[in-house]
């Protein structure tokens, strides 16, 4: 794997397919970049979307994940220009109006505004703040990108990730992948969303033909872990609900409220534990699920196998949900702020402090700790066995797999509560035209599904999927618009500069 960033010259080193319909568009590109700022960009900066196979709603709770890098990106067209401003425009001027800021405006950000040129922002700074610098140079900028919107395909992570790239390239930076994907991370919260890696680390770290199995604690590390080989082979259909999520909107009802709800989670289970004392624990900030875990098996040599194979991961996984059943099961409803608060000895503003609810705002009457922390130790339980299923190459891996992919989207919808109706109809449909696994990726409540096919299959869950969801419920998409929706993936390369 890539210390750095690449270079290529080459589109077809990027994409796989397509490549003639990707170089009009990147010809499509730099003339729009000419034809706005008078001459041509001096590179594209491009870091791809991501479906996310395995392990939702896990990153931030510190336990790996394993997800790929797809074709679907964003590209940022730059070139310096001399000056003390950034200028920003999109290929969809329409809906996204070009702007115009200083090099001290690109540090103000207003997570309350949805305005779009904020992800651009977070770029910027992911990349000035990680080297300390408050300024750099100015540059003109033009983005475009292919990943939908609120389809939990990332697209907020592509286009920060992608940002990042045009900034240091710009800059004279050079920051490794790793200094990169944990940059945007941290970036991306200046929006509001308490974010927790994943997305970052696939869109800068992708592995053309493999899957990664990033581990987030005690550091970053990505593992490419390529899919047995089955005849026939495996692909992964796409299927987008049309229902758009926007983490940024939604985020104190939802997406952060899940987040708050594993912190408070990892505070209650070190306090029962026993460990909440140790220096590990006092000094985390946030303190998660995988410190807590990490901790607890230091302590009481319980399950001491080594945690980097997959049996030492089962075996400690599966003494964290027997605990957590312990904790939390005396309060399957769910606890108040005041019961929470009791429980680790503070007031709730001091509680509100820890869980800085300052910066990420949470609307909710009862917190479901039991089923979140279900949900976050048995997802990363699947996460694994998916991984030493896929190492060891069983002749029953693909159903394997499947039941796995089965087993976190139902998790998903019981436990962590944030599928949809569309989603699950979709699963089904899937499932009954052949799909051996059907779940949502991404951070749910609509955006987008994933399912793992048969290659000899997939045309009849295409098809399926066609007619009985889009057909029903989208009647007026047109065939190019359905391509775009639902579409057949493999694992493709991440984050890279394109020089011709």
């Amino acid at each position: 794997m890539s210390l750095f960033a690449p270079t290529v010259h080459r589109l077809s080193d990027i994409y796989g397919a397509d490549v003639d319909a990707q170089a009009l568009r990147y010809a499509r590109l730099a003339a729009t970049f000419k034809a706005t700022y008078g001459a041509q960009p001096d590179f594209i900066a491009r870091a791809p979307g991501r479906v996310n196979i395995i392990g939702e709603h896990i990153d931030y709770c510190g336990f790996p994940v394993f997800p790929m890098a797809i074709a679907p990106d964003t590209l940022v067209a730059a070139r310096a220009n001399g000056s003390d401003h950034i200028r920003v425009s999109n290929m969809d001027s329409a809906k996204y109006p070009p702007r115009d800021f200083s090099v001290a405006d690109m540090f103000e950000i207003d997570s309350t505004k949805h305005e779009w040129s904020n992800y651009f922002k977070c770029g910027y700074r992911g990349v000035l703040d990680h080297v300390s610098r408050q300024g750099g140079k100015g540059f003109n900028a033009l983005i475009d990108g292919t990943v939908p919107a609120g389809g939990g395909l990332s697209s907020s992570a592509a286009f920060v990730c992608a940002t990042q790239l045009a900034v240091q390239r710009i800059d004279g930076y050079d920051l490794t992948q790793a200094q990169l994907a944990s940059a945007a991370a941290r970036a991306e919260r200046h929006v509001g969303v308490n974010a927790g890696g994943m997305d970052q680390a696939v869109s800068i770290m992708g592995q053309q033909d493999s899957a990664l199995f990033i581990e987030f604690y005690p550091s970053l590390k990505a593992i490419p872990v390529k899919l047995p080989e089955a005849g026939p082979p495996f692909a992964f259909v796409i299927a987008n609900t049309m229902v758009v999520s926007d983490k940024h909107v939604t985020a104190p009802t939802n997406y952060n409220l899940r987040v708050v709800e594993t912190r408070i989670g990892a505070l209650m289970l070190a306090k029962h534990l026993g460990i909440a004392e140790r220096a590990a624990c006092v000094g985390a900030d946030p303190l998660t699920f995988k410190v807590v875990m990490d901790e607890y098996f230091v302590m009481s040599n319980v399950g001491s196998s080594n945690g980097q194979e997959v049996q030492g991961w089962v075996t400690r996984l599966e003494a964290m949900l027997s605990e957590t059943d312990k904790l939390f099961g005396t309060h399957p409803q769910g606890y108040t702020r005041d019961e929470m608060a009791a429980a680790l000895g503070v007031t709730t503003t001091e509680l509100s402090a820890k869980i800085h609810e300052d910066q990420f705002p949470v609307r909710a009457d009862r917190f479901k700790l039991l089923q979140r922390a279900q949900h976050a130790f048995s997802e990363a339980l699947r996460v694994v066995k998916f991984r030493g299923i896929c190492e060891q190459a069983r002749e029953t891996a693909g159903q394997e797999l499947g039941d796995l992919m089965n087993q976190s989207q139902d998790s998903c919808r019981d436990l962590f509560e944030c599928s949809c109706p569309e989603l699950d109809e979709i699963c089904d449909i899937a499932r009954k035209a052949g799909s051996l696994g059907s779940r949502l990726t991404g951070a749910g409540w609509g955006g987008c599904s994933v399912h793992l096919v048969p290659a000899d299959k997939v045309a009849d869950v295409k098809q399926a999927l066609a007619d009985r969801y889009y057909a029903v419920r989208l009647p007026d998409l047109t065939a190019g618009q359905l391509s775009e929706v639902l579409f057949a993936t493999k694992p493709g390369r991440g984050a890279c500069y394109y020089v011709a």
